[in-house]
């Protein structure tokens, strides 16, 4: 696991990289003192530490300028005052954490973003196999919205297109993992791209609205908080 740390106070950095080399010896860490710095490096990392608070560029202004070339790092705030935390919204930040760091919440907001590292990396390499009559492909699964039935077939809403094919709910609904719920017997629902939920609708961070059927509203709220304490990243 590739891990960054950016804060302009020397103490900081050794502190966290301490914790980080403590929780998991065998990662890679490179420390910047500056937002500046840290976009130069042009790397792509999986798990960033960024103080909130740096001379030139700050933390919030660093982590837009990372969102435009890397949609899904996890950014770690670090900051001094609780305020700034709303800022973070703003660009998908996974957690934050307050100065002075106390060791015991570093390690279980690092346990549970290196978890969710490793849960991504594996969602990314699980793929669906599409068959229909003109064309044969494989799909990741991070990469659907959600899947809806059309009587005989099955349109597959996805980041680029509606791929439409033969198949039953049935079956995709086993094949594409727990990060999915089965809102309703017509729409199979990625959790990972709901913006928000009613007793009966799911919206989409695209703007569509899915049917939540409301006999299955207590179990989606149930596996929907469930996905989220494990890790699993809402899009709002």
């Amino acid at each position: 696991m590739h891990i960054a740390i950016c804060d302009d106070e020397e103490q900081i950095q050794k502190q966290i990289r301490e914790l980080v080399i403590k929780q998991m010896p065998d990662c890679v860490t490179e420390v910047f003192a500056s937002g500046e710095e840290l976009l130069e490096s042009q790397v792509l990392y999986d798990i960033l530490f960024l103080d909130i608070q740096m001379e030139g560029m700050d933390g919030i202004e660093t982590a837009k300028e990372i969102r435009k070339r890397d949609k899904e790092s996890v950014l770690i705030f670090i900051t001094g005052i609780r305020e700034y935390v709303f800022e973070a919204f703003d660009v998908s930040a996974f957690h934050y954490l307050v100065k002075p760091i106390s060791e015991k919440r570093f390690a279980d907001v690092f346990k549970r973003a290196a978890d969710h590292v490793k849960r991504r990396d594996q969602a990314q390499a699980k793929r669906l196999l599409i068959r229909s009559r003109k064309r044969k492909m494989t799909i990741f699964t991070k990469d659907i919205y959600y899947i809806e039935s059309q009587r005989r077939k099955v349109g597959i809403h996805t980041v680029k297109e509606v791929i439409e094919i033969y198949a039953t709910m049935n079956e995709l609904e086993e094949q594409v993992g727990d990060s999915f719920f089965r809102c309703h017997r017509g729409y199979i629902v990625n959790m990972a791209y709901i913006a928000e939920y009613g007793s009966d609708f799911i919206q989409l961070c695209t703007g569509e609205d899915i049917y939540l059927s409301k006999e299955k509203y207590p179990d989606f709220v149930k596996a929907y908080m469930h996905y989220l304490r494990k890790g699993g990243v809402s899009c709002v």
